[in-house]
């Protein structure tokens, strides 16, 4: 199928507003949105054809979306548009209904309000919004894994050097989620303030029990801070029933957006709490710099300033638009049906161990192994002979080899992967 036909098919109009050859409908009312086929997760030939809305070259297999993810056409085509639209009359092309468009959008992926979600370059940026605007002072413990990716850990090594807070660490288990909880609980102590953790680890892609972890912080007068960069856009959740005080993520990711975008929530109740360090046009409710007054914006707005790039923006709107056409449970049925497949084929190969979780409900789309008779990094090169993109994960000390599945891969594609891992040792 043409890519035209698809988006029109497919998509609409809803999520290719001002692509040239489209009419521009308001994104605003879903009841302007119109139907398209039900998306059936067991029908290949849907994701075929959905594999085809990607400009990914087939000569290799991509199963990096645990680093990277692969923007398909309609989102490529949205951000080049934009940027011709505004160049043509050089305007930023801010305006707080395109915002409220996006975020809207965002806000039913997420579960939560329009108010309580900021736009941020990536989840790293996000992390440092909330690791410099919640008042820690020297002194303070945090408890978060052994496994964090360097955007959720040189941020908190960084305030641990200017402030002096604690960072206390414990290594997540992949046997059981309530002995998550359980270590993160040993760990607490009257000078705990903050419980900072992803929601599935980068690197063995376990989910950790976020609910309960809520739990555990509220009995304590504790906050938590989610990771989800590995998360938002693989399966679907409602960071209201999650708990978190404030959740981050990246639109680059499994989201597919542009590179250089991402969301940070922050509950309502905390928007007073997570001080913005960092201000400019656009954080304020208004202000008078002769009277040295500044009120910040009622939402979460308050953490955005200055000039930014509204075609990545409405690029990242149309990929979250592109995610909840297919719909996030066709999604996670796809992601999980891939990553399974992967999964029980590599336990019955020899010399390798599965370091991913045995558990169905905390293991995510990542499956990252290790080979007893092979250094990582040189089972990655043997992959690489049968064109598979992978990522070695040193991370936490785990020196393993990642694989990500997304809707952009296939069943033969992991089938390769099972061949490659095979014939890596003939010994």
């Amino acid at each position: 199928m043409k890519r035209n036909e698809f988006f029109k098919t497919v998509l609409g109009t809803f999520a290719v507003a001002n692509i040239p050859g489209f009419t521009r409908m308001s994104t605003g009312d879903n009841n302007s949105v119109p139907s398209w086929p039900t998306a059936n997760p067991d029908d290949e030939q849907f994701w075929k054809v959905l594999r085809a809305q990607f400009p990914l070259t087939d000569e290799r297999a991509y199963l990096n979306t645990g680093g990277l993810g692969a923007s398909p056409y309609v989102v490529i085509d949205a951000v080049k548009a934009k940027m011709d639209e505004l160049e043509k009359v050089s305007e930023t092309g801010h305006t707080e209904e395109l915002w409220k468009d996006i975020k809207t959008a965002a806000s039913l992926l997420f579960g939560c309000e329009t108010e309580e979600l900021a736009f941020t370059r990536n989840a790293t940026e996000s992390i440092n919004i909330v690791c410099n605007g919640l008042p820690l002072k020297r002194g303070d413990e945090m408890i978060t894994t052994t496994h964090e990716h360097v955007g959720n850990a040189v941020p908190w090594l960084a305030l641990l050097q200017r402030e002096g807070i604690v960072i206390k660490l414990f290594e997540p288990s992949v046997d059981s989620a309530q002995e998550n909880v359980d270590r993160i609980a040993k760990l607490v102590t009257k000078r705990t303030r903050l419980i900072s953790v992803p929601h599935a680890t980068t690197t063995t892609g376990l989910i950790l029990p976020i609910k309960s972890l809520s739990e555990l912080a509220r009995s304590k007068n504790i906050w938590l801070f989610v990771d989800g960069a590995q998360t938002a856009g693989m399966f679907p959740f409602n960071v209201h029933e999650l708990g978190c005080d404030a959740y981050a993520t990246s639109g680059h990711k499994w989201l597919l957006g542009p590179k250089e975008t991402g969301l940070l929530y922050v509950r309502k109740d905390m928007l007073d709490v997570i001080q913005p360090k960092f201000a400019g046009a656009y954080s304020d409710d208004g202000f008078d710099l002769a009277k040295g007054t500044l009120k910040f914006h009622p939402t979460a707005q308050r953490y955005e300033f200055g000039t930014v790039s509204i075609p990545l923006r409405f690029g990242l709107g149309t990929a979250i638009k592109f995610m909840q056409r297919i719909g996030m449970e066709n999604v996670w049925k796809r992601d999980r049906a891939l990553s399974t497949r992967l999964f029980k084929g590599l336990q019955e190969i020899p010399y390798v161990k599965v370091l991913s979780p045995a558990h169905d409900a905390d293991r995510s789309a990542l499956i990252t192994m290790q080979h007893e008779k092979l250094p990582y990094l040189d089972l990655q090169n043997h992959l690489n002979k049968f064109k598979l993109r992978t990522r070695g994960v040193s991370e936490g000390g785990v020196n393993g080899l990642r694989i990500s599945t997304h809707i952009y891969n296939s069943f033969e594609e992991i089938d390769r992967v099972l061949e490659g891992t095979r014939t890596a040792w003939k010994g």
